[in-house]
């Protein structure tokens, strides 16, 4: 059994993710994944960091997967073992692969982030305490790999100024706020 595409998902509306971003500006290369790939990736790229298979994340994605009988294509694949090359060998060859990899660490930031804020909801961040924070408060979510989602502005990557990268995210993050209880 395949994993079901999230096309019919109510998460599949416009919410101007860094795929519609690099579509609606005619960025995306002719080898890029369909927009059902990025999301489904973005979905599972860390289904196997916990239990059996957390010392070997992200290695057995596939092994995880294949308990529930299901698989996923190769392009999606390839796109989770983008987000983490420095464990799978793979790197990103792409602007999904690359998307993965430099928001892998961003999205937690972004999650530290409202975590401060009163109320703890997406809604109320603003980009400049996210941007404050990734630039110049090292200390603050010291976890978060701030050189990973620097290399957005790399022109072999993603091409994007640091504040439109975290812009792109927080917006995308904002849009299904009500889905991840944020």
């Amino acid at each position: 059994m395949s994993f079901p595409s999230p096309s019919g998902d109510r998460l599949r509306r416009e919410s101007r993710s860094l795929f519609d971003y690099f579509k609606i500006n005619n960025l995306l290369g002719v080898n890029e994944p369909e927009k059902d790939d990025w999301m489904l990736a973005g979905f599972l790229h860390d289904i196997d960091y916990s239990g059996e298979f957390k010392p070997t994340h992200p290695q057995k994605t596939l092994e995880a997967l294949a308990k529930y009988g299901l698989t996923i294509k190769e392009s999606v694949h390839n796109l989770i073992k983008a987000h983490a090359p420095d464990l799978t060998g793979y790197q990103p060859k792409n602007k999904a692969e690359w998307s993965i990899f430099c928001a892998d660490s961003l999205t937690g930031l972004i999650m530290a982030v409202a975590f401060v804020y009163p109320s703890r909801k997406l809604a109320d961040v603003k980009l400049s305490s996210v941007v404050k924070r990734l630039l110049k408060e090292p200390k603050f979510a010291a976890g978060t790999r701030r050189e990973d989602i620097k290399k957005c502005i790399l022109p072999e990557g993603l091409n994007l100024p640091v504040e439109k990268f975290v812009e792109i995210c927080l917006n995308s993050m904002k849009a299904v706020a009500s889905e991840i209880g944020l």
